[in-house]
């Protein structure tokens, strides 16, 4: 039983990152670009409100999946994904391969 329990757990944590509506469609940006500006990712997922894309960011801001990166002084910011979020890649790309398989 208790292996089941800690099995739950490594899913549990996975879905702390991943398991709301916009998180993974963001993500699914990095896949193709190094550095994202907020802009960007607001239009490419569509129909994302700035405030929530904003808590989402700053979930994976917190959660150490991304880095936000200021550039000079008129405080133009990217994010780019971490080693941590990098490792997430190959979860991405199989939700993406199943989805096309089965959506």
């Amino acid at each position: 039983m208790r292996q089941v329990a800690e099995n739950v757990g490594c899913v549990r944590a996975a879905t702390t990152i991943l398991g709301d509506k916009w998180t993974p469609i963001m993500l699914r940006y990095f896949m193709n670009e190094p550095e994202v500006r907020f802009c960007q990712l607001q239009d490419l997922v569509g129909g994302i409100n700035p405030r929530t894309l904003s808590a989402r960011l700053a979930h994976l801001e917190d959660t150490g999946i991304i880095q936000k990166v200021t550039h000079g002084e008129n405080a133009h910011c990217t994010y780019r994904l971490t080693q941590k979020g990098t490792d997430l890649l190959p979860v991405l790309h199989s939700m993406e391969t199943w989805s096309e398989k089965y959506a």
